[in-house]
């Protein structure tokens, strides 16, 4: 990748890592099936009027909007509001990258190499050691349903992947108009029409900010460089940035909220973002060197 992609590849991956804490931020006056259905139609509006719909047919992008945008983040905003620690979230939602590779050779018979699957086993290790550090402190129940949300995002990527979208921008913006209405529906079931109604009427300034940030930043401009640079690049060349986002994640709920994971938990994390960077990250090998033919010598 070029110097100016490279920057722009970071440059995402630290909107995508500062998005936890902001996110978070945003859920102490909004319910999380509100705020989700607040993003997604600042998601979808203007945009869905401007961005023609991708071809691959209206159930695919329902499925991929369904796992993709509502079933992940639906389940990460969740977590957040039952207390998930937004750092650790961005590390643990790092698995849908174990459950792609697994899912992608279940059904789509994408044999993973031998360093992928190493790579998974070491990934799941740091796992088990994240969830045990984190749970001798903390209830488990936040960490599952921020694994439910890895493994919807690894479904909606393989369902994404099969489909072949040409327009990345095009497939989040009318998977995104998925969203608002179950997410609304949902709401009205689980907190009541008054609570839902309260919440819309009187929205403060930081869920508004927070609303903006993660509609136009996180997935309007994220994705939109995102996906141009996986158009541009090979995928081994632009998935590996994505393993930076839990260290801005962390490093953000650090200095945001004062967010210190246990020292099993870092040490878990490190090992699992070991693991997933054997498994994603393609290493190059250098050329042999081809000894020169001795110069032509006249006899």
């Amino acid at each position: 990748m070029s110097p100016r992609h490279s920057l722009l590849a970071l440059l995402v991956v630290v909107i995508w890592g500062a998005n936890f804490v902001i996110i978070d931020a945003g859920l102490v006056d909004v319910p999380p099936l509100v705020f989700l259905a607040l993003r997604f139609v600042a998601v979808c509006i203007p945009a869905i009027f401007f961005i023609k719909p991708p071809t691959i047919g209206w159930r695919n992008i329902l499925l991929i909007g369904s796992f993709l945008s509502l079933g992940q983040f639906a389940l990460l905003y969740l977590a957040l509001a039952l207390g998930m620690p937004p750092g650790l979230a961005s590390l643990i939602l790092q698995t849908q990258v174990i459950f792609s590779i697994v899912i992608s050779a279940l059904f789509l018979r994408e044999r993973p190499s031998r360093r992928q699957a190493i790579g998974v086993l070491i990934g799941m290790l740091g796992l088990v050691l994240v969830i045990v550090g984190h749970s001798a402190s903390a209830p488990w129940l936040p960490l599952l349903v921020v694994l439910g949300s890895a493994l919807s995002w690894a479904i909606g990527n393989v369902l994404s992947r099969r489909s072949k979208a040409a327009s990345g921008l095009g497939l989040v913006v009318w998977s995104g108009a998925v969203v608002p209405l179950p997410a609304l529906a949902l709401a009205v079931i689980v907190e009541s029409p008054p609570v839902v109604w309260d919440a819309l009427t009187h929205l403060s300034v930081a869920a508004i900010l927070s609303t903006l940030y993660t509609a136009i930043a996180a997935s309007l401009i994220g994705y939109g460089i995102w996906n141009t640079l996986l158009a541009r690049y090979p995928t081994s060349a632009v998935v590996p940035f994505t393993l930076i986002v839990p260290v801005v994640g962390i490093v953000a709920a650090w200095l945001v909220q004062g967010e210190v994971p246990g020292a099993l938990e870092l040490i878990g994390g490190v090992v699992m973002l070991s693991g997933l960077a054997a498994a994603v990250v393609q290493w190059r090998r250098r050329p042999t060197a081809v000894a020169a033919p001795p110069p032509y010598e006249e006899s």
